[in-house]
């Protein structure tokens, strides 16, 4: 006897998928674990509207009552943004969740898991996770990464958040044989900073083309995504040298404080904020809008090609 994994789609998200008109999977970890309420049910309506304004349909998911729900309506995030106590489902958890009957808010992984599976080719985030600093002895490698090496899900981001080994995480992409397409710049972006300083294997600014060069990743017989980055917008970009100075100041203090593991990265974004002086904070917010944008123009042209080349 065979195993099905429960999807619910919400009546928009089906109808639009029938349709063959373009989709783009949202991760619900933002609303329950990024911004305190009701900040966070604001900014995911204004992350849905940008995909719609980008030419797409927005389908957040999350996990309730042992299904994958793709499609979150506008009481569903309330609920999830008011209501504590929601664990993150990583990929990692998905199939205990989901066994169990609970719920959860889906993280970049899960929900590239999710996506897959209701048949939606494209995903957006404000940043992937990837190779922490010091990973040459802890092998922390953010489960992110790994999952795009094995759902074929094109991933519209702002490159990675800086406080990683963000040339590692390149040489990792390199090494499981994931494209990394910059859009409107030269270089990979690092998350609210516009430039890593890691200049990007190819830049494509013609979405045309990229949904091209993804129809032809997966024609090729790949098993994994594509990464597609775009840079924060000019204004709500930081300074580089000022988020690596507080990252550094970060690092020492997460080391004297003995946090280690899952709660690093939660910690270090947080204290980078406060010596900011919350202009980080506020720049994750703009970036997790412009990028679902930019997120719904690709998946708009990708259901351009499809339909051309059906």
């Amino acid at each position: 006897m065979s195993t099905t994994i429960p999807i619910v789609h919400s009546e928009e998200v089906r109808e639009a998928l029938h349709e063959h008109r373009p989709v783009v999977a949202l991760e619900s970890n933002v609303i329950t674990h990024g911004l305190s309420y009701p900040h966070n049910a604001e900014t995911a309506h204004q992350v849905e509207a940008a995909v719609r304004k980008g030419g797409s349909v927005p389908a957040t998911i999350c996990i309730e009552d042992g299904a994958i729900r793709v499609g979150m309506t506008a009481a569903d995030i309330e609920r999830f943004a008011s209501e504590g106590g929601i664990p993150k489902v990583s990929s990692r958890d998905l199939p205990v969740v989901l066994a169990r009957g609970g719920r959860g808010a889906t993280t970049v992984a899960s929900s590239l898991v999710a996506a897959e599976l209701a048949g939606i080719p494209f995903f957006s985030s404000a940043g992937l996770g990837g190779v922490h600093r010091g990973a040459q002895t802890t092998m922390d490698i953010s489960s992110d990464l790994i999952q795009l090496t094995r759902s074929k899900v094109a991933v519209v981001c702002a490159g990675a958040k800086m406080i990683l080994d963000l040339a590692l995480t390149m040489e990792y992409l390199e090494t499981q044989c994931v494209p990394v397409i910059a859009h409107g710049s030269d270089d990979f972006p690092a998350f609210y900073c516009a430039s890593s300083g890691i200049r990007a294997p190819h830049r494509i600014d013609d979405e045309d083309l990229i949904a091209k060069v993804v129809a032809t990743h997966w024609a090729a017989g790949h098993p994994g995504g594509v990464v597609i980055t775009t840079p924060p917008r000019d204004e709500d970009a930081v300074d580089p040298a000022v988020a690596e100075a507080a990252i550094n100041d970060a690092l020492v203090q997460a080391e004297r404080d003995g946090v280690t593991g899952q709660g690093l990265t939660k910690y270090l974004m947080h204290a980078v904020d406060r010596a900011t002086g919350g202009r980080t904070a506020q720049a994750n917010m703009a970036v997790l809008i412009s990028t679902a944008e930019v997120g719904g123009q690709m998946a708009a042209a990708y259901a351009r090609y499809q339909s051309d080349h059906s």
